[in-house]
């Protein structure tokens, strides 16, 4: 009995995470743009046959992209809900928490130009 308890705790875990990634796809706009991205390169990438290699660096990009904006939501949540009125330390949080997304995204069009331009041409 005890097995079964610890095997349903585990898989109520997953369902929260994926509880999780609906409610961020529902509520955060750049959650739809990173989902029409993830889908349009994941295309691409079929189109071009990429190798074992350039798949791996692939996943690793979008997972890395995905975690990024996902943590930066729930700083700017947090941090709205601990304060919900403007404040100069709270900005300088959100702030760099979108600076975080925006360096995996500039790495991410890298790293994607480094993949792709070389099939496209």
């Amino acid at each position: 009995m005890r097995k079964e308890s610890y095997f349903s705790r585990r898989l109520a875990s997953f369902g929260y995470a994926f509880s999780g990634i609906a409610a961020f796809l529902r509520s955060e706009p750049h959650a739809r743009i990173h989902l029409a991205a993830t889908i349009v390169v994941t295309a691409a990438g079929c189109w071009y046959k990429l190798s074992r290699m350039e798949w791996i660096l692939l996943i690793i990009t979008i997972a890395m992209v995905w975690v990024t904006e996902m943590l930066n939501t729930v700083v700017e949540k947090i941090m709205d809900h601990l304060s919900p009125d403007y404040h100069p330390r709270v900005k300088w949080i959100k702030d760099v928490a979108a600076g975080a997304v925006l360096v995996t995204a500039i790495a991410a069009a890298g790293i994607g130009a480094l993949i792709f331009i070389p099939h496209i041409l």
